[in-house]
């Protein structure tokens, strides 16, 4: 080659590594699993794809619906998705009966959980004793109804006396609107949202939300895949740093941020999605927990308390897991970045 060909030749070779090393870095795949619809609660994660903020950590994020909180478990153990937001009382649970899944949750949005018993005061229901006598509509895979057992216990509800009806999400809500049924689970902000937009009066909705009446737990997470969780640390972390990003946006602004779920689900009104945005903002989000530690993290030895109420109504098949067990903090983004502000 001669020296007048060289300078080209080098230039082009060295021009393709850039290119290949870029495009290396930059494009990490994340298959990701919601818990359900894209509804408002799901903008924190929806912000981050239309502002950038994972493609600037050098991931290519797919963000997929599901239909209930114990979906993302079986998807991301399964390993047909790499990250999911689920129910963490569900994975422990899930954890127990699988101990070779070595499922980790790593980022816990929902730090009051929005599990809820919504009733009509119409139908009788105002308290949870009411429930004796009266028809639950519950969609088996509910993470609302997966708790059932707990809120009996804290509530002294005989639960021979109610009956339990297992229903599709889809026809939860109007059952309830048609009288079909006394009371249903579910997550208070898509339930109560829900009916209302099913003509039900507000002075008719009795949101019984279960941590207002004993039942401690945490709520939703983001898990993790553990191979891909070992393969790519980076891009786990990655993945996280743009979720708090996402986060703050929402909170700073939740009217701006809905407009990233509209543009996903085009049947839903923005007020309406708003709405149930503001309530899962409010009552599981920003809590006094997170306003004093920031997002993301537990408290230890709250979290310690949650598997020890869950061991009430709960039958172990090994030994109760302790919180490291189910929770990795070591993948969260620095105190200061997770900072509530």
């Amino acid at each position: 080659m001669s020296v007048r060909h060289a300078g080209p030749a080098i230039a082009g070779l060295f021009a393709g590594l850039l290119m290949a090393s870029a495009a290396s870095a930059a494009d990490t795949s994340i298959k990701f699993s919601l818990d359900f619809k894209f509804e408002g609660p799901s903008a924190p994660f929806v912000v981050p794809v239309d502002k950038g903020y994972y493609k600037a950590e050098g991931l290519d994020v797919t963000i997929d619906t599901a239909a209930g909180s114990l979906e993302p478990i079986n998807r991301v153990a399964s390993g047909t998705y790499d990250m999911g937001f689920a129910d963490v009382n569900s994975l422990i649970k899930f954890r127990d009966a699988n101990p070779a899944i070595s499922i980790k949750a790593v980022f816990m949005v929902y730090n009051r959980p929005p599990f809820a018993v919504v009733g009509r005061k119409s139908r009788g229901v105002t308290t949870p004793k009411d429930l004796e006598g009266k028809k639950l509509g519950a969609p088996a895979p509910d993470g609302a109804f997966a708790q059932w057992p707990i809120f009996v216990e804290a509530n002294k509800i005989d639960a021979s006396k109610v009956t339990i009806e297992n229903v599709g999400f889809p026809v939860r809500e109007p059952m309830l609107a048609a009288g079909q049924v006394d009371a249903i689970t579910g997550f208070s902000f898509s339930s109560f949202i829900n009916l209302k937009d099913k003509g039900v009066a507000v002075d008719d909705i009795t949101v019984l939300l279960m941590a207002d009446y004993g039942v401690n737990l945490y709520g939703n997470a983001v898990i993790v895949n553990p191979k891909f969780a070992a393969e790519h640390p980076e891009a786990v972390k990655g993945f996280l740093r743009a979720l708090v990003k996402g986060l703050k946006d929402t909170v700073k602004s939740p009217d701006a941020a809905v407009d990233s779920v509209m543009k996903r689900n085009d049947v839903a009104k923005k007020a309406t999605e708003l709405e149930r945005l503001n309530m899962a903002l409010r009552d599981n989000v920003v809590t006094a927990e997170v306003k004093a530690n920031g997002y993301g993290a537990i408290d230890s030895a709250r979290f310690a308390k949650a598997i020890e109420q869950i061991g009430l109504t709960y039958k172990w098949k090994a030994t109760p897991p302790k919180p490291d067990d189910i929770f990795d903090p070591s993948y969260l983004p620095s105190v200061a970045e997770r900072k509530f502000n």
